[in-house]
């Protein structure tokens, strides 16, 4: 008779190979060229896209679905939800391609949008938005489509985006809107310096979004962090050309959802209009940021290196006259470093109604011209420790 003693171990081994042999199993794959996508960069493909998502959705079991090399050419399409597992991967190893005109999607608001899903892992892959025709329109005096975005997440959890390139969209390439648990590594997204409303990635009413390991290049804010953003963790980006990684703009609604609990870490800002910004709009609103921390940030000729705008109002349209209702309150800027490509490379220009309160600039040092560089201060309160150059006006 055999040992219980050794039975028992040979029993749950026996379990787990049939466990593992079986989820091994169970993951099914689905080749959109299978189901009649041509990688010829013409052949319009979005059909084939959205029966493997279909297939992959309405099963019960994990489900991958495949995207060979080549180029796929794809009209605006929804990925959408609830499907009856939450553990769908797209594996790319080839490049969508949006329609050379640009009027074909550009005014949908996204190009490729998932919706309701949870547990969608994106893989790999490159998605070319084929902005520039788009761009060159906004840049004449015609009237032009405002642009689709070229990837859209909206009301959905648990995603994951790894390996993933965005290259010149429409309008913003990444949009993460009303989702909890979204994770973005080493995600690259390149568009001309001077490309309008490219942003790289925003955030906007989510959760527990982390950004990392990540290159971004474009004609707008590298990140954008919008209202309704909570737990948000930016670290390892490297951010230019573009705008900065800017909390806003905050406060152009009269009743606002605030941000908070940010932090952005370990990020370089190479030529940029700004580095670590903070705007609102000039006018009344129930918006506030608070609990936001900058720490470990590289300066290579920025014009902004830290600022806070609150006096927000493009075209002084609807604004002027009137203060900035958003609180932002305990802000921290570790260890920023580098040079300013302007003289004031520190600038607090916070609400007269609502001043910026518990600041904190803790060893900072930026330069101009190989000199100190220059803080203005209006309305913002705080402490400097450390080494602080330019010299605190807080």
């Amino acid at each position: 008779m055999a040992n219980p003693k050794t039975l028992l171990p040979l029993l749950l081994l026996s379990q787990l190979v049939l466990m593992m042999g079986g989820a091994h199993a169970a993951v099914l794959t689905y080749s959109v060229t299978s189901l009649g996508a041509i990688a010829d960069g013409k052949t319009d493909s979005t059909k084939a896209f959205l029966s493997a998502w279909s297939k992959a959705c309405a099963s019960v079991q994990p489900a991958v679905i495949y995207v060979p090399s080549g180029r796929f050419l794809l009209r605006n399409a929804a990925f959408s939800g609830p499907c009856k597992n939450n553990a769908i991967t797209f594996r790319i190893d080839g490049t969508l391609v949006a329609p050379s005109d640009y009027r074909v999607i550009g005014n949908e608001p996204n190009w490729i949008l998932f919706e309701h899903v949870n547990g969608v892992t994106i893989s790999g892959g490159l998605l070319d938005g084929q902005g520039t025709g788009l761009w060159a329109c906004k840049a004449s005096t015609k009237s032009c489509p405002s642009g689709a975005t070229t990837l859209g997440f909206s009301s959905s959890n648990n995603i994951v985006v790894n390996g993933l390139a965005s290259l010149n969209s429409q309008m913003f390439h990444i949009v993460i809107n009303g989702c909890q648990n979204v994770k973005m590594q080493g995600v690259k997204v390149s568009a001309s310096g001077n490309s309008p409303n490219t942003d790289g990635i925003h955030v906007q009413m989510s959760s527990g979004v982390t950004i990392l390991n990540s290159k971004i290049a474009t004609g707008d804010d590298c990140v954008s962090v919008g209202p309704g953003t909570t737990n948000l963790w930016i670290e390892n980006v490297a951010c230019g050309p573009g705008h900065g990684i800017s909390i806003g703009s905050l406060g152009k609604e009269p009743q606002e959802d605030g941000v908070q609990n940010v932090t952005v870490k370990t990020v370089t800002f190479t030529g940029t209009q700004n580095g670590v910004r903070i705007k609102s709009w000039g006018r009344p609103s129930t918006g506030f940021a608070r609990n936001i921390l900058f720490q470990h940030v590289v300066n290579v000729n920025v014009q902004n290196p830290i600022v806070i705008d609150q006096n927000y109002c493009p075209g002084n349209k609807d604004c002027p006259g009137q203060v900035s209702g958003v609180k932002i309150s305990d802000v921290i800027y570790q260890d920023i470093h580098g040079t300013s490509a302007t003289q004031v490379a520190v600038k607090f220009d916070c609400s007269s109604k609502y001043p910026c309160s518990g600041i904190k600039l803790e060893d900072v040092k930026l330069t101009y011209k190989d000199q100190a560089a220059e803080a203005s201060c209006k309305y913002a309160g705080g402490t400097a420790t450390g080494t602080v150059q330019p010299t605190s006006c807080l």
